[in-house]
């Protein structure tokens, strides 16, 4: 599965959210492919070459990219640009990479099914899926993680250390899930949940489950 990065401008100060993103969680590039999205950077900036070098200096492993301009030298290196239909299977939302400002979000909807092999991934609050997530997809985030169809795939909640962090979810059959390090796979979860609309929390170093009367 590989993520998608989608820098915005100005340039620097994406870099610097990225820097701290790193700080807080140093692994969190390590061993995963890398598709740049250029989408989102105006035709006429200058230096798209010289950003991608800057990632790579990064430890980030870059194995395409896709919106690239042709006006743009020097990203040959990074192989033939992808399609704007290249989706499944290496999707991931990287909004916590936008640079700072009083305007920033602190939680993601998710209007749409998280299909297998996709990964949200939103470090700076809560997500929330109107539809599913199905098996094979995961769900990452800095707060809570709130499903409102089923729960099939991977949730990660308090991801960038925050214990009070909770799951919730209408219809539980989830293959991992975890809360501020601590997890649980599908092999260890209480059958008497599965089916239901429950919540997980952390109690010391422990995972609850209850369900949503």
């Amino acid at each position: 599965m590989a993520l998608v990065l989608a820098p915005e401008v100005p340039l620097n100060d994406w870099l610097n959210a990225l820097d701290a993103q790193m700080e807080r969680s140093p692994n969190f590039f390590d061993a995963r492919p890398v598709v740049v999205d250029l989408g989102g950077v105006p035709h006429e900036q200058q230096g798209v070459g010289e950003f991608l070098q800057l990632l790579e200096r990064r430890g980030i492993r870059i194995i395409g990219t896709e919106g690239a301009h042709p006006a743009w030298e020097g990203i040959e290196s990074w192989g033939r640009p992808l399609p704007a239909s290249t989706k499944p299977g290496r999707e991931v939302e990287t909004p916590n990479l936008k640079s700072g400002g009083s305007g920033e979000v602190n939680a993601l909807v998710i209007d749409q099914p998280v299909r297998s092999g996709q990964s949200v991934v939103f470090e700076r609050g809560d997500v929330t899926v109107l539809g599913s997530v199905a098996s094979g997809a995961e769900v990452m985030a800095g707060g809570s993680v709130h499903v409102y169809g089923t729960l099939r795939g991977r949730a990660i909640a308090g991801m960038s250390g925050n214990p009070g962090a909770r799951i919730f979810c209408r219809k539980f059959q989830a293959e991992l899930m975890a809360i501020d390090g601590v997890y649980q796979t599908a092999d260890d979860m209480p059958a008497g949940m599965l089916g239901k609309a429950v919540q997980v929390r952390l109690d010391g170093e422990q995972l609850k489950i209850s369900i949503l009367e």
